[in-house]
């Protein structure tokens, strides 16, 4: 799959490429359809200022438009199922188990760096987007490495990547 120039790509397993795919379709088939026969149903019914059936099928008409948007952008951009070379390289598809540094009572973490829509197709374990400030610290990273990065709170966090490996689902 060719990618743009500074496109960030989004590594999916094939399943979650085929659900979101699912979404897709059902999206700008039937749930499409529906919310265009309720918006013209409570056209129907005349006044549209006062018609509050009428704005909530607009609404909902918007939440789907940007769904469908942000799932044909996902799809576009994907990278599906090729699981990256065993090279120890945190990248996305890579299974990375981390530690934060100075906690001797922290246990370590493990998590899967790739697109966040992919949580309910891998079973018993975390995922993390490469764009998360955590994914994006790491990414690229080898196993030994210290990074750090600036946590949603603002606190500078420091981890350090033990292993990556690829993926196998």
């Amino acid at each position: 799959m060719t990618q743009s120039p500074g496109q960030d790509v989004i590594w999916l397993t094939q399943d979650a490429y085929d659900k979101l795919q699912a979404e897709l379709a059902n999206l700008k088939g039937p749930v499409r359809q529906e919310i265009v026969e309720k918006i013209s149903s409570a056209r129907d019914e005349g006044d549209l200022k006062e018609n509050g059936g009428y704005h909530a099928a607009r609404e909902e008409q918007g939440r789907v438009e940007g769904r469908i948007r942000q799932l044909e952008d996902m799809l576009r951009r994907a990278e599906v199922g090729e699981t990256p070379p065993d090279d120890g390289v945190v990248e996305p598809g890579m299974v990375v188990t981390y530690k934060f540094v100075g906690d001797d009572d922290d246990e370590a973490e493990t998590f899967l760096l790739g697109a966040r829509e992919m949580e309910d197709t891998v079973e018993g374990i975390k995922v993390y987007s490469p764009q998360a400030p955590l994914g994006a610290a790491i990414n690229g990273a080898r196993a030994g490495d210290t990074v750090s990065y600036a946590a949603p709170n603002g606190k500078e966090m420091k981890v350090v990547v033990l292993t990556a490996v690829p993926y196998k689902p």
